[in-house]
């Protein structure tokens, strides 16, 4: 049972960050978009056919603190120099991320 997301758990799910490219992250950051809402449907059919692995590692991101979360992201940015981490790492994103993952907790 996975207690605490780490930076490889991140790596593993790459895909997932880099489906949006750096400049429109950004820009959807700096609004504070409500993608879940968004992408609602999309999300709930994946949620649906997530692993027992992988719906244990949804709930410790969803119960980790944002700044914790932003410290892995960076770490990870570091250690891959993909620009999605470094932006969503930001502390000014740091509402963005919030309002994101409430949304997902809703829709658990």
């Amino acid at each position: 049972m996975v207690e605490k997301i780490t930076c490889n758990d991140v790596i593993e799910y790459n895909k997932l960050f880099l489906l949006a490219p750096p400049f429109l992250l950004e820009r959807v950051a700096k609004k504070n978009s409500n993608l879940v809402a968004k992408f609602k449907s999309t999300i709930q059919s994946y949620i649906v056919n997530l692993t027992d692995d992988e719906k244990n590692k949804l709930n410790v991101v969803l119960s980790c603190e944002v700044c914790d979360l932003q410290e892995i992201l960076y770490e990870t940015y570091l250690k891959t120099n993909i620009k999605q981490y470094k932006i969503l790492s930001n502390p000014n994103h740091r509402e963005f991320i919030e309002l994101n993952l409430d949304e997902l907790k809703k829709l658990i």
